[in-house]
Parts: C-alpha cells; structure tokens; sequence
C-alpha cells in the first residue's frame, strides 16, 4: 500500500451529533446531553487531577448551545462553576450554534439563537468565536450573517450526503463566506460528522458509512488499530492524489458509533498510542474548533472567496409535515406581530417571548421523526415522537396567540360581554404598505343586529365605506401604510334588498350554465366581477381556465399575460407523483424504494399525473370581491379545489387551495404549478424571500449548491422592468424550480440557458426512508396572494410586499372608548 508522502497533523475534534428524537424520545435526549457535559466536566477534572493520566490532551466540543443551556438549568453551582472552569482551561469548548436549524427559521429567530452562546461566553471570560453544524447540508444567506452579528466569525460545516451533497464540488475545504452585507465568515466545508470513527479513532466505536472497503466494521471490533492505519494512510494518499493543498486535515469523532453519543477518553488514549507509533509521519491531534481555525488562518494557501445563499438539501423534511409546518409559520408570523405592537415589551415580557421562540425552535431543529417512521410507522415510538413534534409547532401557536391576545387586550381589544361594540381595529405590523380585505368578524348570537342592514364607518372621517356582507362578517377594503392603524365602527342601517331581474344581454341560459361570452354589457355595477365556466373578470384581470387548469391571467391595463407561454401546467394545477415498490407493500420494500432515490427524491419508475379541471362555480360576488371556486379530479386525492377571490379595487387575487389527501405509504410528492411571470418573460428576475435576504435562485448562491428546490420565508417574486408579480405563500414553504423528470441532477454552475426551469411549490413528500411521516393522508388548505404592480421596480420592495401580504393586517375588536 502507498504511504502518504507529506508529514500530516490530523485535528480530531471530539463531539455528540445532537438529532433531536430521530434515536430517543426528546426528552430523553435532552437527559442525554446534559449528562454528556456531565461526564465531559469528570473526564476534565480527572485528567488534571492525575487521576487518568492516559487520557490527557483530550477536549471535547459541545456541538449544540442548546445541550449547554438544558446543562446549566439543571446543574448545581458547584457544576455550573466546574463546567465554566473546563471552557476557560480550553478542555470543553461552546459552538455558536444553537442546534441543527433547516431553513424555516426567520432572520429573527436566527439572531436571537446565535446571541446565546456568544452570551454566555461572554459571561464566563471566554468568548465564542466558531460554530459547527453536522447533519445539514447548507444554511440562508442570512445564517452567515446572523453567525457574525453574535461575534462568531468561523464556522465548521459537517456535510452529510444521504439525500444531500457538499457545496463546491470538494470536501476538506476552506472558503470565505461573503455574506450580503459585505461581510466575510471563514467556513470550513468539512466531512461527515462520524469520519473519525471510520478512521478507526474511537475504541468500540468504528464504522463503515462513507468509507466502504476490505473491512468488515461493526462498531465492536478486535482490530481497530489495522482498520485505523490503514484507513488513515489511504485517506491522506487520496486527498495528496486530489491535489489537496495543505499538510493538515481535520475530523470529526463521536464516543460511540451513534448519534447522540457520549464523550469518550479512550480516543485520548488511541491517540497517544498512535502517536508513540507513527507519530513522525502522521501526528494526531485532539482539537477544538477555535485552534483549528487558528491553525488554519496561519496557512499562505489562499482561501477563495464566494457569495450567496447555500440552500439546505435537508429542508425538505417540512414537506413531510404540512399541516405543522403550516402552524409553525403561522406561530412565527404571529411572534412577529407580537413584537412589532410592543416593540419596548412592556406588554409581553422578555420571558414570553423567549417561550414561544423556544417552541419555533424545536420544530425548526432538523430531526423529523424516529429513525423507523417509515418502515415501521406503526411504531410505539414513531407515534409518540411524531405527535411531540407536532407539540412544538402547536404550542408555539398557542403561546405566540396568547401574546398576542394579550397585546390587543391591551391596546382596547373586548371580550365578550353585553352590550360589547362593533368597533374594530386594523393594523399594519409590517414595514411595507398592505392592501387587503380585511374581515370584521362577530358571534353568530349576534346576527339579528344587522338583521335589516349596515353599514361600516371609519372613524378617523366618520365617511361610510363600502362593505360586502358575508357569514357572520362585513369586509373591508383597507388601505395601510408601514404601521398604520385604522378603526372601523359597524352600525345597524336600513338598507333595502337588492332585488334581480332578468337580463336582456346577459348570455346565460335558463339552466344557470353560462357558457358564452355576452355581446353587451349586462350593467350590473353592484358586482365586483363576471363569471362564467371558462373565466372571471375583475376589473383588474381577466382570467381563463380549461381543462388544463389557468391558462390565461391577463391584465386588463396592459393586455400583457402573466401565465407563461411555455407552461408545462395551468397556474394551481395539482401534480402527483408515486414511486411504486417492487413486489408486496411491506415495511423492506417501503424502504427499499426510497433508499435508492438519491437526490432525484423520486424513482426511475415514477408515475406523475396533472389534475384535471373538471367544474367552475361562482362562490360569492359582490362590491369589493368575487369569487370561484375550480374543482379538479387528481390522482392521490378524494378531491382538490382552488378558490379565487379577485379583488375589486386592486390588483390582488387570494388563492386557496383546499384537498383531501389519500392515505399512501408508497413514496409520493404533491406539487401545485405557478407557471407565473412578470409580464416581461425575457426582461425580468426570480427573487425569493430567504431568511435574512433576497436571493435570485441559480444566481445568488455558492457553486455546487442545489438547484432544484428551495425553502423559502414568505413568498417570491418576478420583477421585471416596468412590473412586478408578488407571490406570497405563508403556508408551503417549499418551491421547487428544476425539472420533475428523474434524471442526473445539476449543480449550480452546471447549468445553461437552456435548463429547463419551471416554478411549483412542492406542497408535501414522504420519500425519505427513515424518519419522514410515513402517509401524508389528511385534509388541507394551502393559501396563497397574488399582486402585480408597474410601481415595484425592485426586490427589497418587492419581497417587501410578499411579506406584508402574507402577514395580513392585524385585526381585533375593541371596546367603545378605545
């Protein structure tokens, strides 16, 4: 065998890759890690005792802050003061991550957990300056910067390639992360988390995932040290074979051949021992992040720069989840209504608050479920830690309501009691202007009120505004500024009934069906649009369907169509996908099928269906809005409806798309088209919303970084020279732009002008073979706004916009004097 020509220095950074509740209840790995610093304080305090004198030089890196922080609520002070001395002396060392995010996390929510261990550090004298990340492969352009506002300017990226693939084309490389505030973060794109148990570091700890060679390698074996050279020496001959720069390497170890596993000083030992053999060619090193990054910054090699967002393989799991993904966004959404109505929290208090981000953030940790969620799913314990999950999102919901609940309680908001008023109040939490429907609500004992009419005044002019009554609700057309507040008064009024006649041009015959186009104006101006099988109208745009689905969305100002030409589905056609299995549905082919997709998250063998429309009613019309509702037959559902609403008085149209999903256990992918465009095709951008900045996908983003599918914030946008189409989705936070086709897969600089690019949100998936939610079965409504403006010529403004749209007006009813 070769021996590798260089003299090398191996860092060997020792950790406990934190998945909560993919191997335990989360409960019970959270006793896990706090009593794995536990045994990492002993092991400290036992080395410098002379107590085990064979472990010295060994450190251990606490992976996630959040096993730090559940540490030091339960420890005593004499623990607390053990473990701050251990970080101090460089034995223990913090990462400035808080746990393994995906990208449903908002640039809020991302400064508030990076803050947390460059805290503490603070507080104990020993400041943060790197983080490390195992299991997910990329992170939002603004996680870099969110990482350098806390002070944390390295960052060590544990790929994992089950599903995923490492960014540049290359491990076990350096670069500077320019993030887009001009900033640069120094990442270390790095190798599996569990590499060095491969390697053969870890006593009673080794094995065979990304290395696959002569050795038969269970975690238990009798010749670890044969493993070990072998396998080392043959690793640093591959990376001088590659043209590897430097003279050093670094690795990751867990103490046992697990995930969430405990520290372990018999590495200490096996690096001794290695070193008094070998010692002279390749030296072994335990290591923290913070040395490691110190070493490396001495290095003349230059370190590359690169810029834009790294989207994260390993977000999909939120497909896998709809309804809770749904009521994490939402609860995050409402979180930040909270603190824009109580920006000094003199309402809601700090603890509050911390509560309900706590909550986002279990949900938003990257562990979707029990590693048997998909072979097993009728597993005791798949369903306990899957409904747990779902606690996280719905107790985030509940707490982040409360607040703000109690924020409007105290800006006038009424409870129920006689008598109580119908005045309402309209907020704008957002910093971009909203135009919306806004629907003031009352109690169904409340009806006879208005038995005879009403009418909605605004109280800062006292002028009756238009209204469109509805169930147990007047709407109104509001118009706000950045935190604008308006309030509405709903009053009894004599209001008589709108009598109708028959038409003598309106071309729909005597079985209702109206078919044909009319020849004449009907000239009735109370409602907001025209329906009709093939179409609605606003006075904004004309829309057409056929059995495809929308076909044509023209704007009425310009003529100019925003459906694009080359559609390969009408605009909110659902698209379905099932893999079948070879031979019977079992649990082994359930898994089987899935564990050979790769990054295609479908198979070769994939059946894929469009919906088809099959029916258009008119729901409700009147003068602020109309609506439809387009029913479709799909494969995979019982039924599937898309709702229009068509704004009156504005360039708006809110979708809802609502089905009942068939319980499948076979791999399945639900996808709803939006062939949408600016108008301008061939003079416009894709801008998505990412947490911390827009991102042009397939541009703004690092090479060798994904391009099929992204998780975004709250919604996109096309924006072209003189117009812009905002698309808002505050429910499905996934979208995918590359080709539904199973096939080779391009990375970013891979592809051409001429790579097919269609937009479609990718609603929902259970293809993974672990730890997905085995059936998507269950009912569904999946929101999106539509605006199209010629006054948004840019993509702050633009995304801007989508923000507002999908956080909505703030609306609650007040007292009398309020």
């Amino acid at each position: 065998m070769n021996k590798p020509t260089r003299k090398w220095r191996m860092f060997v950074i020792h950790h406990s890759h934190t998945d909560i509740g993919y191997t335990d209840r989360q409960e019970r790995i959270e006793q896990y890690h706090v009593d794995f610093i536990r045994q990492a304080v002993n092991i400290s305090k036992d080395i410098r005792s002379g107590k085990r004198e064979e472990w010295r030089g060994f450190t251990w890196t606490c992976e996630t802050f959040w096993a730090v922080e559940r540490f030091l609520k339960e420890a005593g002070g004499e623990e607390q003061r053990d473990f701050a001395e251990a970080v101090r002396l460089g034995d223990i060392e913090l990462s400035g991550t808080y746990l393994n995010m995906t990208e449903l996390a908002d640039e809020d929510l991302l400064r508030s957990i990076h803050a947390k261990a460059a805290a503490y550090g603070r507080s104990i004298g020993r400041p943060v300056d790197s983080a490390m990340t195992a299991d997910i492969n990329g992170y939002s352009w603004g996680y870099a910067q969110s990482l350098l506002d806390a002070g944390i300017s390295h960052l060590f990226s544990c790929i994992h390639t089950h599903h995923g693939m490492f960014a540049l084309g290359r491990k076990q490389t350096p670069f500077w992360w320019e993030t887009p505030d001009g900033r640069k973060l120094l990442v270390w794109n790095g190798e599996h988390y569990m590499f060095g148990n491969e390697l053969g570091l870890c006593p009673d700890g080794v094995g065979s995932y990304m290395i696959r060679d002569e050795f038969r390698t269970p975690a238990i074996v009798d010749n670890r040290e044969e493993i070990m050279e072998t396998r080392i020496e043959r690793y640093l001959c591959k990376l001088e074979e590659e043209g590897y720069p430097y003279d050093f390497v670094p690795v990751m170890v867990s103490g046992l051949a697990t995930d969430n596993g405990s520290p372990n000083g018999e590495i200490a030992r096996a690096i001794q021992a290695w070193n008094e053999r070998y010692g002279d060619g390749i030296v072994l090193e335990m290591s923290t992040l913070s040395r490691f990054f110190s070493h490396l910054k001495k290095q003349e090699a230059e370190i590359p720069v690169y810029r834009g967002d790294w989207p994260d393989w390993w977000s999909d799991g939120a497909g896998s989840t709809p309804m809770q993904t749904q009521l994490f966004r939402d609860a995050q959404r409402t979180l930040r209504k909270v603190k824009s109505l109580d920006p000094g929290q003199q309402i809601v208090g700090i603890q509050e608050l911390a509560d309900i981000e706590q909550e986002l953030v279990m949900y938003a940790e990257h562990t979707w479920g029990f590693h048997a969620s998909v072979h097993s799913p009728w597993h005791w314990n798949v369903q306990m830690l899957e409904a747990r999950k779902l606690a996280f999102a719905a107790n985030a919901s509940r707490l982040a309501h409360r607040a703000l609940d109690k924020v409007q309680r105290a800006l006038g908001g009424s409870l129920l009691h006689p008598g109580r008023p119908f005045r309402y109040r309209v907020a704008n939490t957002e910093r971009h202007a909203l135009r919306q429907l806004a629907d003031f609500e009352w109690d169904g004992f409340e009806n006879e009120r208005f038995k005879d009419g009403m009418e909605v005044v605004d109280e800062s002019t006292g002028q009756v505004v238009p209204h469109q009554p509805g169930v147990q609700c007047a709407t109104v057309d509001v118009n706000l500024m950045p935190g604008e507040r308006k309030q509405y008064l709903i009053r009894p009024a004599k209001t008589p009934p709108k009598a109708k006649t028959t038409s003598n041009v309106k071309l729909v015959g005597a079985d209702t069906v109206y078919d044909i186009e009319d020849m004449y104006p009907s000239g009735e101006a109370m409602d907001a649009c025209v329906f009709s099988q093939h179409g609605a109208e606003s006075p904004y745009v004309n829309i057409r369907w056929n059995e495809e689905g929308i076909v044509s969305w023209v704007i009425k100002e310009t003529g100019e169509d925003l459906i694009r030409k080359d559609r390969k589905h009408g605009a909110f056609t659902p698209v379905y996908e099932v893999t079948p299995a070879d031979g019977p549905v079992n649990p082994g082919s359930m898994y089987a099928v899935r564990s050979a997709m790769g990054r295609n998250r479908k198979g070769m063998n994939v059946q894929r269906s469009a919906g088809r429309l099959t029916k258009a009613k008119a729901v409700s019309n009147g003068p602020l809005y109309g609506a439809v509702e387009l029913q479709f037959e799909t494969l995979g559902m019982s039924c599937y409806s898309v709702f229009l609403k068509l704004h009156a008085a504005s360039s708006r149209v809110d979708v809802s798309v609502r089905f009942h999903k068939d319980s499948v256990w076979e791999p399945e992918n639900v996808y709803i088209s939006l062939p949408f465009t600016s108008g301008m095709p061939h003079a416009e951008t894709l801008w998505l919303d990412k947490a911390g900045a827009p991102v042009r996908p397939w541009i703004d983003q690092l090479p060798g970084t994904l391009l099929d599918y992204y998780c975004i914030q709250e919604g996109l946008s096309y924006v072209g020279e003189n117009r812009a189409i905002m698309i808002a989705a505050p429910d499905t936070p996934l979208v995918q732009l590359g080709s539904l086709e199973y096939g080779k897969r391009l990375l970013h600089t891979q592809q051409n002008e001429e790579t097919e690019r269609h937009l479609y949100v990718w609603a929902m998936s259970n293809y993974w073979e672990t730890n997905f939610k085995a059936t998507l079965g269950g009912f569904y409504e999946f929101r999106y706004f539509i605006e199209w403006s010629k006054d948004v010529g840019s993509a702050e403004e633009a995304i801007g916009r989508c923000k507002a749209l999908s956080a909505g007006a703030a609306v609650w009813r007040t007292q009398a004097d309020a």
